[in-house]
């Protein structure tokens, strides 16, 4: 614990599973909430979030997935998830609990964010090997950067990287 505030987060999110994309959305506009200064980063699988293509098509991780919970608390069997349409099920159940609660969809999230001052980028290596340019990208994505390029974001005192 320090005794130094917390001024600026710069959020990682590398992974494309619904799951972890809504962490690395709840963490940014949650620290914005809070009056920390927020900036997200998007790289390899975790592109499918603010592609446009993609944003709206994101599934939960059902295999290998060991914290995945079947109705009624039992552990769900890995296995099942390699089944045709089990994915695409659990995924949509997720969606319905998500809307049950009125939490926000990427696009909604992706507009709060900005709104409240985010800045969402989209990693250049990533964006460059899957062929990504500005265009494929939703309207909120403020650039495509380098590694190089974020780190220098986190320049100054009360600055903490989060990796989703």
């Amino acid at each position: 614990m320090t005794d130094k505030p917390l001024k600026k987060v710069l959020i990682v999110c590398a992974k494309g599973a619904l799951e972890d994309v809504y962490a690395a959305m709840v963490l940014g506009n949650g620290a914005l909430m809070e009056g920390i200064e927020a900036k997200m980063f998007f790289t390899f699988f975790g592109l499918d979030a603010i592609t446009k293509k993609q944003m709206n098509k994101l599934h939960t991780a059902t295999l290998g997935n060991p914290a995945m919970r079947m109705p009624g608390g039992l552990p769900f069997p890995s296995i099942l998830g390699m089944l045709p349409g089990v994915e695409a099920g659990v995924s949509l159940m997720m969606k319905k609990e998500m809307e049950k609660l009125d939490i926000p969809t990427i696009e909604e999230f992706l507009e709060m964010i900005v709104a409240g001052g985010g800045e969402i980028f989209a990693c250049k290596l990533a964006a460059d090997m899957f062929k990504l340019k500005k265009e494929d990208f939703s309207e909120h994505v403020k650039d495509i950067i380098t590694v190089g390029q974020f780190y220098q974001l986190a320049s100054g005192d009360g600055t903490q990287i989060i990796f989703v």
